[in-house]
C-alpha cells in the first residue's frame, strides 16, 4: 500500500517518526522499501555521490528525471520525492510548474524546492495546480556559494527568527512538508512545534517529525569529510539492508540523531 502525504501527516500528528533516505536507482528503491523507509528522496546530492562534483549545482533537470524514473520502477510502497535542481524553478512560478510537471510524469509524488519566503509564490502556484511541494530551509546546498560554505544556519537570534518566519510563510503557501538542514536542534524543535505540517531534519536534532540522510553517508561512503550529523549504520551490520533497517529502528525509537549529531 502506497504511503501518502496524508499518511505522513497522520504519523506526525500522532508523534510517530517517519524515515527518509536518498535513493537514485531501482535496486536501492526496492532495498530501502523492504527495510522500512517511508520516503525515497531522489536528491540532487547525486551530483556529489554519483557524479563526483563538489556541489549540486551541475545537476540537470534531465538527470533528475532519469533517476526519478529509475527509482519509481523499483518502488511500490514508499512516497517518492524529487529535488528540483538548480535553475529549474527560480525564474518564475510558470517555469517551475513546467519542470515540476516533468518530475511528476517521471514518477515523483512530491517535489522539493530550496529557499525561504521568496519561494512562497512558486509553492502556492504549484500546489494550487496539483503538484505537492516540500520546502527546504536552513542550509540550502544550491546556495552554497552565497552562504560561504556548509555552515550552521539559524544560530543567531535574528537568523533563527527569519527561519521560523520562513517556515510559517511556506506552510501558508501550501507546502506539505519542510526539510530543516543544519540548524540548531532547539530551533528545529520550535519550528516543528509551531507548524501543522511535518518537518524532516538533517543535522537538525531529534525533535523533527522525520529524519533524512544521504544513503552513501549512512553507509559510511563519505564524499569528503564526514558531516557531524551523519552516523555510519553499516559498521556492525551484517548487510546493507540490515544497516538501513537499523537506521529505521533508531529514528523511530528516537535514538538517532543523538546529542553528538546535533548542533
Amino acid at each position: 500500500m502506497r504511503i501518502t502525504l496524508p499518511a505522513l501527516q497522520k504519523m506526525a500528528q500522532s508523534q510517530q517518526k517517519f524515515t527518509a533516505l536518498t535513493c537514485y536507482d531501482a535496486t536501492f528503491a526496492t532495498v530501502l522499501e523492504s527495510a522500512g523507509i517511508d520516503v525515497l528522496l531522489i536528491g540532487d546530492s547525486l551530483g556529489n555521490v554519483l557524479h563526483g562534483a563538489e556541489t549540486t549545482l551541475s545537476v540537470t533537470l534531465e538527470d533528475m528525471i532519469y533517476h526519478t524514473r529509475c527509482v519509481a520502477r523499483g518502488a511500490s510502497n514508499a512516497l517518492i520525492m524529487t529535488d528540483m535542481p538548480f535553475g529549474s524553478y527560480q525564474t518564475s512560478p510558470e517555469h517551475a510548474f513546467a519542470n515540476a510537471a516533468k518530475m511528476m510524469a517521471a514518477g515523483a509524488h512530491i517535489v522539493k524546492i530550496e529557499g525561504g519566503q521568496i519561494m512562497a509564490d512558486t509553492i502556492q502556484f504549484l500546489t494550487q495546480r496539483g503538484i505537492p511541494v516540500c520546502a527546504h530551509i536552513g542550509l540550502t546546498p544550491q546556495s552554497i556559494h552565497q552562504l560561504g560554505g556548509y555552515k550552521l544556519q539559524g544560530n543567531t537570534e535574528k537568523s533563527a527568527k527569519h527561519l521560523l518566519d520562513d517556515a510559517k510563510i511556506l506552510e501558508k503557501a501550501g507546502a506539505s512538508l519542510v526539510v530543516l538542514e543544519v540548524v540548531p536542534a532547539k530551533l528545529a524543535q520550535t519550528i516543528t512545534q509551531t507548524l501543522s505540517i511535518p518537518t524532516i531534519g538533517i543535522g537538525a536534532g531529534p525533535h523533527c517529525s522525520a529524519q533524512v540522510l544521504v544513503l552513501h553517508d549512512m553507509l559510511g561512503l563519505h564524499h569528503g569529510k564526514k558531516p557531524r550529523f551523519v552516523k555510519d549504520f553499516l559498521t556492525g551490520s551484517q548487510s546493507i539492508q540490515q544497516a538501513i533497517a537499523n537506521y529505521v529502528t533508531a529514528v523511530k525509537a528516537g535514538q538517532f540523531p543523538s546529542e553528538e549529531h546535533e548542533f
